[in-house]
C-alpha cells in the first residue's frame, strides 16, 4: 500500500475532507536535509514562509539552523514578527503605498528587516516612509536572471544601491529568483547558471559603486541543488519543506519526500470510468494542465482531469483502481503553495498516521 494512503487510512475516522495532511516526520527530514545542504556549502538558509505560512513550521526551520525567514509581503512579515521572529527579509519589490509605509517602519523597530527593491522610485518611497530614521531599513537589490519577472538588469545593481545609500537606507546586497528553472526537468541547472552569472555581475556592479554586499541571495527549491557558486551567501527555498508533484517531475525531490497531501472523498460515481471527489479549486487552486492533470492520487496513475470549485473529476485508469463512493484518497497537489492559503489549519500526523495534531496556518489571508 502507498505510504500516504496508509497514513490516511489510520486517520480517516478522525478527520473531515477535504483537509491538508502533513506528515511531520517527512517534513522534518526535508527541513534537516536542506539545512545540511546549506551547512555543507557554507550557505545561510533563509526559508520562504509563503509555502507554509505557519509559525510552528517556521520555528522548526529556525531551530534547525535557519538564519531567519523570507516573507512574500508585509502582512506575512507582521504575522511572523508578532510571533517572535526577528530577522525577516521581504523578498519582493514592495511599493510602500497606503498603510504599508508606516507598517514597514513599525516592523523595523522590532526586527532586523530587509526589503527588496528594483527601482529608484521605490527607493525614494521607502526612504520617505522611514522618516528621519531611514538607516533602520536594510534594502536588497533585486536583479533579473532570466525569469523575466521583477528585478533590474544586474549591471544596474550598483546604481540602485548607491541611490539607496544616498537616501540613508542601508543597501546590504542583491537577490534574484531563477523562476525559469521550473520550465521542465532539463531547465534547473541552466537557470542556476543564469542565476550565478546575474549575481556575479550584480556584485561587481555594487563593488564598482563602493558597496560590499553582505548578502548575495539565491532561490529556489527547483534550483537550490545547483546554487553552490562561491558568490552566493544565502539560499531562500520554500517548497522544499513539503515538496509537491511539480518538484518531483523536475527531479528536485522524490515521491517519498512529499510531506503534504489532501484527503479527498469520492462523493459520486454515476459517470462511467470516472468518480468525483470533494476536492476542487477552492482546495487545490488551479495549478495544472490537461496534459499533467490537476493533482494526482498517490500510489496510482490516476490524475484529476478537471476541477470545479468543489468538484474534482477523476477518470479511472484501466486496472484494479476503482474507488467507490465514500473512499477517502490521498490527493497530491501539483504546486503546494496555493493549497495552503485555502485552509485555516493543517492536520499533522506521521507516516504511520498514529498521531494527530492541528497547526494553524497563521498567515492565511495575509496578502498585502
Amino acid at each position: 500500500m502507498n505510504r500516504l494512503q496508509k497514513a490516511l487510512d489510520a486517520l480517516v475516522d478522525r478527520i473531515d475532507t477535504p483537509s491538508p495532511i502533513v506528515l511531520m516526520d517527512v517534513m522534518q527530514e526535508n527541513i534537516d536535509r536542506m539545512q545540511g545542504f546549506a551547512a555543507q556549502h557554507g550557505l545561510d538558509l533563509r526559508p520562504h514562509v509563503k509555502t507554509h505560512k505557519c509559525v510552528e513550521i517556521g520555528r522548526r526551520q529556525v531551530k534547525a539552523g535557519a538564519v531567519g525567514i523570507t516573507a512574500g509581503n508585509v502582512g506575512e512579515a507582521e504575522v511572523f514578527a508578532a510571533a517572535g521572529f526577528d530577522d525577516i527579509f521581504i523578498a519582493y519589490p514592495v511599493w510602500p503605498a497606503g498603510t504599508k509605509g508606516p507598517r514597514i517602519r513599525k516592523l523595523s523597530e522590532t526586527t532586523r528587516l530587509r526589503v527588496g527593491v528594483d527601482n529608484f522610485a521605490a527607493i525614494d518611497a521607502l526612504a520617505g516612509a522611514m522618516g528621519d530614521e531611514p538607516d533602520r531599513l536594510e534594502v536588497v537589490i533585486e536583479v533579473d536572471c532570466g525569469a523575466r519577472r521583477s528585478g533590474a538588469p544586474p549591471e544596474f545593481a550598483g546604481e540602485l544601491a548607491a541611490a539607496a545609500r544616498n537616501r540613508g537606507l542601508v543597501p546590504v546586497g542583491v537577490f534574484t529568483y531563477p523562476g525559469h528553472g521550473s520550465a521542465g526537468p532539463g531547465s534547473r541547472k541552466g537557470a542556476a547558471e543564469d542565476q550565478d552569472a546575474a549575481l556575479t555581475t550584480a556584485v561587481r556592479s555594487l563593488s564598482a559603486a563602493g558597496i560590499s554586499p553582505l548578502v548575495v541571495s539565491a532561490g529556489s527549491t527547483p534550483t537550490v541543488e545547483f546554487a553552490t557558486n562561491s558568490v552566493i551567501t544565502e539560499i531562500r527555498p520554500g517548497e522544499y519543506v513539503f515538496n509537491d508533484l511539480n518538484n518531483a517531475r523536475l527531479g528536485a525531490c522524490t515521491q517519498d519526500q512529499i510531506a503534504l497531501f489532501l484527503a479527498g472523498t469520492v462523493v459520486s460515481d454515476w459517470v462511467p470510468d470516472q468518480v468525483m471527489l470533494d476536492v476542487g479549486t477552492k482546495a487545490l487552486g488551479r495549478e495544472g494542465t490537461p496534459e499533467i492533470g490537476y493533482g494526482g492520487i498517490a500510489g496510482t496513475a490516476a490524475v484529476l482531469s478537471r476541477l470545479n470549485e468543489y468538484h474534482g473529476f477523476l477518470p479511472l485508469p484501466a486496472g484494479d483502481f476503482c474507488p467507490g463512493v465514500g473512499t477517502v484518497l490521498p490527493v497530491v497537489p501539483n504546486h503546494v503553495c496555493p493549497v495552503v492559503v485555502n485552509f485555516e489549519e493543517y492536520i499533522v500526523t506521521d507516516s504511520t498516521g498514529t498521531s494527530l495534531e492541528r497547526w494553524r496556518v497563521d498567515a492565511r489571508g495575509f496578502l498585502n
